[in-house]
């Protein structure tokens, strides 16, 4: 476990690589991990935000940044990714590239909604897989997985993004026993509605929300000491309601919330 009088650096690697690294979350994951010392490796599909993103954290942090476009939907760009972080000591992935999609299922573009399944768990598990063997073998490591406060039971409207995350949820659940005592640390970070451009992407309209930030910093500060955070005061309000409800009624609840957010789109 990580010792919080200890450096980043020497617990997990000199670098860490972020996914969806250009906006949101993934942004502020970048910028606290710089806080904490560690270089870079930015990933996500726009180059020029990367770049001037990674100058700003550079300038600001004095860490090395490296930035590489790819689309996570494409496993030819999955294996690119992974060629490429060979060359640096990475020791911490944060899996955080995915977006969502909203409506009903069958009124959906099924092309998106594939290329949404490529990148939320396809892509999350071929890094996983990848940096979870490399990092248990030398015996230090950490993996960070952003699963979401909808991954516990089914959400009308939402039906497929819910599911992807429920896949997230699980997996890290399991890893987290299959990896005790290996050194390597795994993370699930399950936030509630954040104020990113994923509401504009999935088409839904957010009322209250955690910022980015704060999901960063909860995630960070709760890495090595916990299987599962819900960051911020909001998500830790949902979970406990939503956990002391039966989960027939948690999907009906959650259907009823979602046709609200999402009453722009067709019914």
């Amino acid at each position: 476990m990580y010792d919080s009088g200890g450096s980043f650096a020497v617990r997990y690697g000199s670098y860490a690589l972020v996914t969806g690294a250009s906006e949101g979350i993934g942004r502020a994951f970048v910028v606290e991990l710089a806080k904490k010392g560690l270089d870079l490796i930015l990933v996500a599909r726009r180059e020029a935000v990367l770049k001037q993103l990674a100058e700003e954290i550079q300038t600001h942090h004095g860490v090395q940044c490296q930035v590489l476009s790819a689309d996570l939907a494409q496993q030819e760009e999955v294996e690119r990714v992974m060629a490429f972080s060979a060359r640096f000591d990475v020791g911490l992935v944060v899996c955080n590239a995915g977006f969502g999609t909203a409506g009903n299922f069958l009124d959906n573009d099924l092309s998106n909604e594939m290329s949404m399944l490529s990148v939320n768990c396809e892509a999350l598990t071929r890094m996983t897989h990848a940096y979870g063997a490399k990092f248990k073998e030398r015996g230090r490591g950490a993996i960070i997985l952003l699963s979401s406060i909808i991954a516990t039971q089914g959400v009308p409207r939402s039906a497929h993004y819910s599911a992807t995350k429920a896949y997230v949820q699980a997996l890290g659940e399991a890893l987290y026993e299959e990896w005790r005592g290996s050194g390597v640390d795994l993370l699930i970070v399950a936030p509630g509605p954040v104020e990113t451009g994923f509401s504009k992407r999935s088409k839904m309209q957010f009322g209250l929300t955690t910022t980015p930030d704060v999901v960063a910093i909860d995630s960070i500060n709760a890495l090595g000491r916990q299987r599962l955070v819900h960051p911020g005061w909001l998500a830790k309000v949902m979970s406990l309601g939503l956990s002391i409800t039966p989960r027939s009624i948690r999907v009906k609840v959650m259907g009823m919330v979602m046709k609200e957010m999402t009453k722009r789109l067709p019914s």
